[in-house]
């Protein structure tokens, strides 16, 4: 390992740039401890193989950037249309375009309109309570999923089940909530659900139980595929931290 940090230096300053743009992507991504031991001591060459086997994976991660161009054009367009045609569907596209641009107040607007235009559509009342949890007013977004969940309690693979439980429990709503993520787990696996399922056991001081959820999520994540692992990354950070903190001291 000694002889490849030497050889790395015979392409100074070429080797340093290489290992410091892997160590910034690292501290950025967080993929595993052992890169930082093999960049460092790999030299060039360990910075290299963390370049192929961890950043250009990544990359494609960066498509939703690209996208976002083409989202804003789009958004300018639909803003337009609705101008001379105001309807339930351009107010949709335009909340989903919003959301997706993480203008979740927008989005909310958005789709206030389209309800208005046409209250019938399960989706748009889903997806303003989406954008009424990510904007943290959980009270409010209660309305939304309890009509959802009540004409599918399947909706979106049983997220909207998640979401409502989720709300129940941030809004003091326990009891409530606890069958609710029962009978979620039984259908939906994903590395989402298990979080916070686990998070709502250890609110109620269930920490045994919370540790189990947890570890079922990061057994998950040796499971997944490599991108799969990368899209789902933030859950098994989280899960992560909760471990830590469910741990005994």
């Amino acid at each position: 390992m000694p002889g490849l940090f030497r050889l790395g230096y015979l392409f100074y300053p070429w080797g340093f740039i290489v290992q410091l743009i892997a160590v910034v992507h690292f501290f950025r991504r967080r993929p595993g401890g052992f890169w930082l031991f093999v960049i460092f001591f790999g030299g060039v060459l360990g910075a290299f193989v963390y370049v192929v086997v961890e950043m250009l994976p990544d990359a494609g991660l960066l498509r939703n950037v690209y996208k976002g161009y083409g989202r804003k054009s789009r958004i300018t367009t639909v803003e337009t249309a609705i101008l001379d045609n105001p309807s339930a569907a351009n107010f949709e596209e335009l909340g989903e375009l919003y959301w997706d641009e993480g203008q979740y107040a927008k989005a909310r607007e958005a789709f206030d309109r389209a309800i208005s235009t046409r209250s019938d559509s399960q989706h748009c009342f889903y997806r303003r309570g989406l954008c009424l949890m990510a904007m943290d007013e959980k009270e409010a977004a209660l309305p939304d999923f309890e009509r959802v969940v009540r004409a599918d309690a399947k909706y979106d693979s049983y997220r909207a089940q998640l979401m409502l439980a989720e709300a129940y429990a941030a809004t003091g709503r326990e009891q409530e909530a606890a069958p609710l993520f029962a009978e979620v787990v039984q259908h939906s696996n994903t590395p989402e659900t298990l979080y916070t399922y686990a998070a709502f056991l250890k609110s109620q001081h269930r920490s045994e139980e919370a540790r189990e959820w947890v570890q079922q999520l990061l057994q998950k994540k040796r499971t997944l595929p490599r991108y799969w692992q990368r899209i789902e990354r933030p859950w098994f950070r989280r899960g992560e931290a909760l471990l830590k903190e469910l741990s005994p001291s």
